[in-house]
């Protein structure tokens, strides 16, 4: 197929079509590897076509020589880039350079992108200059990736929203002591002077902001893009930061918008943001400083929402470890939150199904233990516990072993763990299985009257394995999501 492609292109039969078929075949490396045997090391067909009065032929063989990397394609490259007149064609060339060590170009690339940024631009070729700045901007900062500007706005006043667990908002909204807070759907609006506190909350999913005088914007890129602007984009970022603009963002869309019409939307509604702020604001998807997050809504415009990245956020920093199966954190700091009542001050903690250790830090966070066990079968989960305990400088003891298994000197007097699921290896009957044999492990290694906290997606197993037997009482029970049929149960043992 490759040979009998390029034969045709050589004799100049259906040049165009032929190429288009070839950039699609190489993209599979084994392909590109018999196109590369076919040329020979003789490029002169391609180095010919570079030259085609046909500015589709020459763009679709300059991506082709993009694609192969050849290193002494990207002279040629770029030579034809700066005698290429025509404007739609000029960005490919760029995109096929993007493969290659083009550091020897930078000075040239900068030097063309103040000439483009500072040239009054014809409304017909709008389109075309943007696209053009657009990766002569990401070709840029893949080599000299701008310093990160600091934040330093923790005393403005801000309007924020806080994503939480739908069906416990409150337990973040009741942590806040300073400032104003009201629940929603899904999460907390805060307005706020002491950033410093809300960043201490461990039950928060993610933390955005809202433009005071921006609510919503039009379902159209330079519609949007203006109301922002004079909505105070740039002075928002401004007040928030130390040092001047360019600020470097990229934009998010939560929409049920086809991906190829998303995609238009967003390089249209950068380039007219930087545009419009002459480029204070610079539109970037491989390196930004924050995120315009638009979110279709009922009336057919998008809510606005802003998050900074410019912002550390080290509440779950010890986690550098994870597998399939852990549990998110925030999730795990909330599920301690709603079971803080019953735990104790110098407990002895056992988690029988401990993963990478989130459930016994995040617990060790509310009240500290006297002594937590993490036991797990899996030794590569282990391995990320004891890591990220290190890195949470929280002393617990972990051991790689079968729960059903693991036998202990001492009896414990709290179990907190995050009970297992379905996978795609183990089947329900597998698991009612394991319930069963939980429960009638526990009381070998837990004191009388002890405390069980308990998450689990499996509910039905939960309550059939609790009917069976007498030795357990439910303290609390808590849904945490209706979806994933998420819940949280609050045991007392008694022998």
């Amino acid at each position: 197929m490759i040979t009998e492609l390029y034969k045709q292109v050589v004799q100049g039969n259906e040049v165009r079509k032929n190429l288009i078929e070839l950039r699609k075949l190489i993209k599979d490396y084994h392909n590109k590897r018999v196109f590369m045997y076919e040329l020979d090391g003789d490029y002169s067909t391609l180095y010919t076509l570079l030259e085609d009065e046909d500015a589709k032929i020459r763009k679709n063989v300059a991506l082709i020589m993009g694609e192969l990397s050849i290193p002494e394609f990207m002279d040629k490259l770029y030579a034809a880039y700066e005698k290429e007149e025509k404007l739609f064609v000029k960005s490919d060339y760029l995109t096929a350079l993007s493969f290659f060590d083009y550091m020897p170009l930078v000075e040239q690339f900068k030097a063309r992108l103040n000439d483009l940024t500072q040239t009054p631009v014809e409304e017909s070729n709008k389109k075309h200059i943007q696209e053009e700045i657009r990766i002569l901007t990401s070709l840029l900062v893949k080599v000299e990736e701008p310093k990160p500007h600091t934040f330093n706005g923790y005393t403005e006043a801000s309007d924020l929203v806080l994503i939480t667990n739908r069906e416990h908002q409150h337990i973040t909204a009741d942590q806040i002591r300073k400032g104003q807070a009201k629940t929603f759907g899904a999460g907390v609006l805060v307005r706020t002077n002491h950033l410093k506190e809300i960043l201490k909350i461990r039950t928060y999913k993610e933390l955005l902001f809202k433009l005071k005088e921006v609510g919503t914007v039009e379902y159209d890129p330079i519609k949007a893009s203006k109301t922002l602007v004079e909505g105070g984009l740039l002075e928002f970022m401004n007040e928030r930061h130390m040092g001047y603009p360019p600020y470097y963002f990229r934009i998010e869309m939560k929409t049920k918008m086809p991906l190829d019409k998303k995609s238009a939307f967003t390089k249209k509604m950068g380039a007219e943001l930087e545009n419009l702020t002459k480029r204070q604001l610079i539109n970037s998807t491989s390196h930004y400083e924050f995120e315009i997050r638009l979110i279709e809504n009922k009336e057919g415009r998008f809510n606005v929402l802003l998050k900074l990245y410019t912002i550390e956020d080290n509440r779950f920093s010890y986690r550098k470890n994870t597998v399939a199966a852990s549990i998110a954190p925030d999730t795990a700091a909330l599920i301690t939150q709603l079971a803080k009542d019953y735990l104790k001050e110098e407990a002895q903690v056992l988690d029988p199904f401990c993963g990478v250790g989130t459930m016994l830090i995040e617990r060790n966070q509310v009240k500290k233990a006297k002594v937590m066990y993490g036991v797990d079968l899996y030794g590569e989960a282990i391995d990320g516990a004891i890591e990220n305990s290190n890195w949470a400088d929280t002393d617990i003891y972990f051991i790689t072993k079968d729960f059903f298994d693991f036998t202990h000197k001492y009896l414990f007097d709290e179990l907190f763990t995050n009970m297992p699921t379905a996978t795609g290896r183990t089947t329900e009957g597998e698991l009612a299985l394991l319930y069963d044999r939980f429960f009638e492990k526990v009381p070998h290694l837990l004191e009388d009257e002890s405390v069980l906290i308990l998450y689990t997606r499996n509910k039905a197993l939960m309550e059939r394995s609790l009917r069976q037997r007498d030795s357990y009482t439910i303290l609390k029970t808590e849904m945490l999501s209706k979806k994933e049929g998420a819940y949280l149960y609050i045991l007392q043992f008694k022998k």
